[in-house]
């Protein structure tokens, strides 16, 4: 029990990075089955669209979906384009406000996507098919060799055995479209690793708070929205409840109290974290300010975050 315990502890401790490692093991897995059951490389002047295809496409895809499934996205574009919001507006600070949010949103989206193009390098197949149909490949490897060296070359995907018999037609430099693709592979995941660990640095060193104060503000915001969804449930399963009586028994609600518009609006903006006031959320801020009614509300309600991770939106997934 006492291991149990210990293991589930450090899951969650390590969530984020677990999270993003079963994510860069399902797209690789993915990639495995894809590329075997699937890509077909037809051997002729198509190589370079096919492989192009099957190496870029399904990144994209996966960076779509990624935006597709992010709430934090939906939580900042929802209602932000009201009619009576337009003019009031600074269209200055909301597109910066929106590049605080949305940057750091999109290096993670991108986990998944490099991580399918870093493991089909690493694989080869897609760049192998699709380097044998360039022009700049052919131009290189068949210079001075004639229009049969063109079609030995688009040839190589589909015959390994190819490739000894024709090695001398072919230039000793870019003889392994394989050894091209692994050594792209393997410098793509450095520089991901590099930039990843860089921006990391940069974000804690400019951090307006101190490492336990975060970590306090992680387990706050990961608690309060657990509460959250349960009070919302148990109110709106009432709610429904009251009005679905009153329907079949036609007879008046009993009255009721449910948060207004205004009041949605108010705790539905992208808190900034302020240190002279220090409101974890835009709940706690919301609560502590005459229900939003004071002037220290509206205080610093177009603030902008410092960086992506000290923003509420983004500190449940700040890693530790």
């Amino acid at each position: 029990m006492e291991k149990l315990r210990g293991m589930m502890d450090f899951c969650i401790r390590h969530q984020t990075v677990l999270g993003y490692s079963f994510l860069s093991l399902l797209t690789a897995a993915s990639e495995q089955i894809f590329s075997s059951v699937v890509f077909k490389c037809p051997c002729n002047s198509g190589n370079m669209l096919y492989g192009s295809v099957f190496l870029i496409v399904p990144a994209f895809i996966l960076f779509v979906l990624g935006y597709l499934a992010n709430t934090k996205m939906w939580h900042l574009l929802t209602g932000s384009c009201r009619a009576e919001e337009r003019c009031s507006c600074s269209p200055w600070g909301t597109c910066t406000h929106y590049c605080h949010v949305l940057v750091p949103v999109t290096a993670r989206i991108l986990v998944a996507p490099l991580t399918w193009i870093a493991v089909a390098l690493l694989r080869a197949s897609f760049y192998e098919c699709a380097a044998s149909g360039s022009s700049l490949i052919r131009n290189l490897m068949c210079k001075d060799k004639g229009e049969e060296c063109h079609k030995v070359l688009v040839r190589i995907p589909c015959d390994e055995k190819l490739l000894e018999k024709e090695k001398e037609k072919l230039s000793i430099e870019f003889l392994s479209l394989q050894a091209q693709s692994h050594v792209i592979g393997w410098f793509l995941i450095a520089i991901v690793m590099i930039v990843a660990l860089v921006l990391k640095c940069v974000s804690r060193c400019i951090s307006p708070v101190s490492y336990l104060q975060l970590k306090f503000w992680k387990i706050y915001s990961k608690k309060e929205q657990e509460l959250f969804e349960t009070k919302a449930k148990e109110h709106a399963t009432r709610l429904a409840e009251i009005n679905t009586k009153c329907f079949f028994e036609a007879t008046d609600p009993v009255p009721f109290w449910t948060p207004s518009n205004e009041d949605w609006w108010k705790i539905s903006f992208l808190y900034t974290f302020n240190s002279k006031e220090q409101y974890y959320s835009m709940i706690h801020k919301y609560v502590n300010t005459n229900r939003g009614n004071s002037d220290r509300f509206r205080k610093g309600d177009q603030d902008l975050p410092v960086l992506g991770f000290v923003d509420e939106a983004n500190v449940s997934e700040a890693g530790f």
